[in-house]
């Protein structure tokens, strides 16, 4: 445990800088005087850390110290080269910072390693682009991620969904993240913190103007219960539903959350395997052309509104596809009789 916090406040000087007692106590979750053991430590074994005293002081590494990546494992190794996504990479206009970080991270792995990391590379692709997704280029990207780095406030049109034209806005963006294959900001506009879809930012600058980052701010923290929230309150309506067996498998075209609900909610099946249960919907009006997609496996029994509303909508399509046949008459004047295919 030491050894690695060692190692690890080593890597954390040379990638930040200075940073003071307190602030690696806390990154650490330890005391302050245990740091400073470890500061010691670190001198002994001939590293050239050195400490700024002040109010802006803190623990520096002499100019121009880097240590070598000989402490790499195999499983670090290969981890380092299975992280690398090209797509996301080009989006952000690094392709070329990327592959050339590739090659110096190999040149300076230990030859024992070098084989294995390739293999690696070779052999596992991560794809993090949603099926009919290209990950095409997104000009304002590389303007925004200065901007996060940077920690400068961001002067932007923003077009939300539904809306026909982008508004002007001056947000504090706090981080960059990728989901399923979009990018979002995360990003403070006045005293709230919203999240702002990549692909809906034009004409985006970075100011001269710089922001004070929420000193306790953790990304992955913030992004994760905003997915929660979002999940949990995308949803208004509810459908009671009887479905087959079939229906059931089919489930997953309607997301994970739905098959939870599905599964939490779900009768004891009858004869033919058709179980009830509730499922959530976003609205009456989505929730029919969601239900529709489950065709004759779904069977609705309430709330009445959805229930007769997916009931007229199924008999307009029943109409729409019923036509006459337009086949040739037969040798006996027959024709031969309409044939309705239900979905």
């Amino acid at each position: 445990m030491l050894a690695s916090r060692l190692l690890s406040i080593l890597m954390l000087l040379q990638s930040r800088g200075r940073m003071s007692a307190r602030e690696l106590a806390e990154e650490f979750e330890v005391t302050v005087r245990t740091i400073h053991r470890d500061i010691d430590e670190l001198s002994a074994a001939g590293v050239p850390v050195y400490a700024e005293r002040g109010r802006s002081g803190g623990f520096l590494l002499q100019d121009g110290y880097r240590t070598k990546l000989t402490g790499l494992n195999q499983s670090e190794a290969e981890t380092l080269f299975l992280a690398g996504l090209p797509g996301p990479a080009a989006q952000l206009g690094l392709a070329d910072a990327l592959a050339t970080a590739r090659l110096k991270l190999l040149a300076a792995l230990p030859p024992s390693l070098q084989p294995s990391a390739e293999r690696i590379a070779a052999r596992f692709h991560l794809d993090p682009g949603a099926w009919f997704h290209e990950l095409g280029p997104l000009p304002a990207l590389p303007v925004i991620a200065r901007a996060v780095w940077s920690e400068r406030i961001l002067s932007v049109r923003y077009r939300r969904s539904g809306d026909t034209e982008a508004r002007p806005r001056r947000l504090a963006p706090l981080g960059l993240v990728l989901k399923a294959g979009v990018w979002y900001l995360v990003a403070q506009s006045g005293t709230t913190t919203r999240t702002y879809r990549a692909q809906n930012i034009h004409d985006a600058e970075v100011t001269d103007e710089t922001f004070a980052r929420p000193k306790h701010f953790d990304l992955v923290a913030h992004w994760q219960d905003a997915v929660r929230e979002y999940e949990g309150g995308v949803y208004h309506e509810e459908a009671d539903v009887r479905l087959s067996p079939k229906g059931v498998y089919m489930l997953d075209l309607l997301g994970p959350y739905v098959m939870k609900s599905a599964a939490e909610t779900a009768g004891k099946p009858d004869r033919k395997g058709w179980v009830r249960c509730r499922l959530p919907l976003e609205s009456i009006e989505f929730g029919i052309r969601e239900l529709m997609r489950l065709g004759e496996e779904v069977h609705v029994i309430g709330p009445r509104e959805l229930r007769m509303r997916f009931a007229a909508t199924a008999e307009r399509m029943a109409r729409k596809h019923g036509t006459r046949s337009t086949a040739p008459t037969r040798a006996r004047g027959r024709q031969k009789p309409p044939h309705l295919h239900e979905a």
